[in-house]
C-alpha cells in the first residue's frame, strides 16, 4: 500500500506525538520524510536534520498545500492544545485549529493524498456519560447525541465529520483516531499545556529534589481516567491508517485509575511520600473517562497494553532528566 520511498507528511511533528511519529516511521525506513510545524526549531521536541522540516502555520491554506505537495500519506497531528488546564481556559485558540484540518483536507484532495489520518480526542464524548468516577468505558457511539467538551471537543467532533465528508463527497481516504490521554518521554511537563502524568511526575521531582514534600493536586482526586503510553499510540495510528475501518475509532488504554491512584504510582516510583494539598477550584474535567476498546481488538487483534506503571517509569526518568539538566545549567 505504501512503499518506504513515498512521501509522508507529519503535520504537528515538533510536538510530542507528531515528533515520535516522525521518529519511528525514520526508524522504519521511509526516506521521504516530512515534518511541519508552527514553532521555531529550538522549541521542537524531536527534530531530524535528514528529514524535510518546515515551519510553517498550518492554519494557513496556502501552508497546507505546499505541506502536502507529492506526499501519499498525511497524519494531522497539528493542533493548538494542552491538558486541562489550558483547553477549559482558551477555547477559541483550541476551536481556531478547525482551519488546521479543513485546509489540509482541502489540499490532500487537490494533490492526491492517497490516505489521511486525523488525531481525534476523547473529548469528543458526551459529557452526560462522563459524570460518573465509576465510569462504564465510553464506546465509539456515545459520542452522539453530541456535547463535547466545550471549545476543544466541538472542534474535534466537527472536524471528524469534515473527515467523514471528504471520504463519501470526494474520495479521499480519511481515518480517524480518539486518542485517551496520551502520555511519555519527550513532551510537555510545565508551562501550563501538561496533561496529569507529566504534571505529577513534575511536582514529585521537584518535591524530592527541594525537600519539601508536597504537591498541589487539581480537584479531589477521585476523579478517573485512563492514559496511554505513546509507543502504545503510535502502534495504534499506523494500524488504523493501514486499516479499513473508516469510522472513528478509541485508541487508549482501558487501565482506569483514579489521580490520587496515579499520584501513589509516581510517589512509589520516586521512592518518597508527598503532601496533597487539593485544589477544588482548578479545572478537572469530567468525573471519570474510559475508553471502550471492543472495536480496536475486533478490527486488529489488538488494543493499547502497555501497564502505566511501566510507562510512568519512563517518563518519570525523562523528565527528571530533563529537569536535573536545567538545574545545572542555572
Amino acid at each position: 500500500m505504501l512503499n518506504k520511498s513515498d512521501g509522508v507528511v507529519v503535520c504537528g511533528a515538533g510536538g510530542f506525538i507528531g515528533g515520535h511519529l516522525i521518529a519511528d516511521l525514520r526508524r522504519q525506513g521511509y526516506s521521504r520524510l516530512r515534518a511541519v510545524d508552527l514553532k521555531p526549531r529550538a522549541e521542537w521536541y524531536q527534530w531530524f536534520d535528514d528529514v524535510d522540516n518546515l515551519i510553517m502555520d498550518l492554519k494557513d491554506k496556502e501552508s497546507c498545500y505546499r505541506a502536502v505537495q507529492d506526499q501519499a500519506w498525511v497524519f494531522n497531528l497539528a493542533a493548538d492544545m494542552g491538558g486541562m488546564g489550558f483547553i477549559e481556559n482558551n477555547k477559541a485558540l483550541c476551536m481556531l485549529s478547525v482551519l488546521i484540518n479543513t485546509h489540509l483536507l482541502m489540499a490532500a484532495r487537490d494533490c492526491g493524498v492517497k490516505r489521511f489520518f486525523y488525531s481525534s480526542s476523547a473529548c469528543v464524548y458526551n459529557g452526560e456519560k462522563q459524570k460518573s468516577a465509576d465510569i462504564v468505558p465510553l464506546k465509539e457511539e456515545d459520542a452522539y447525541p453530541a456535547m463535547p467538551e466545550d471549545g476543544y471537543g466541538w472542534e474535534k467532533l466537527f472536524s471528524e465529520r469534515m473527515c467523514r465528508h471528504f471520504r463519501e463527497d470526494f474520495g479521499v481516504e480519511t481515518r480517524v483516531a480518539r486518542f485517551h490521554n496520551v502520555y511519555g518521554p519527550n513532551g510537555t511537563f510545565d508551562g501550563g499545556r501538561e496533561k496529569a502524568p507529566a504534571a505529577i511526575c513534575r511536582k514529585i521531582i521537584e518535591a524530592k529534589l527541594s525537600g519539601k514534600h508536597e504537591i498541589e493536586v487539581w480537584g479531589d482526586g477521585t476523579r478517573t481516567r485512563s492514559f496511554m503510553y505513546v509507543d502504545d499510540c503510535l502502534k495504534g495510528i499506523q494500524l488504523i491508517m493501514r486499516g479499513d475501518v473508516v469510522e472513528p475509532i478509541n485508541l487508549g488504554s482501558s487501565e482506569l485509575v483514579t489521580i490520587n491512584e496515579l499520584v501513589e504510582l509516581v510517589e512509589d516510583i520516586a521512592g518518597i511520600k508527598v503532601k496533597r494539598n487539593y485544589n477544588l477550584s482548578a479545572p478537572q474535567g469530567v468525573n471519570g473517562r474510559n475508553s471502550d476498546n471492543t472495536m480496536i481488538q475486533e478490527a486488529f487483534d489488538w488494543a493499547p497494553d502497555i501497564p502505566l506503571r511501566v510507562g510512568l517509569e519512563k517518563t518519570y526518568d525523562w523528565i527528571h532528566g530533563e529537569i536535573s539538566k536545567s538545574l545545572q545549567a542555572a
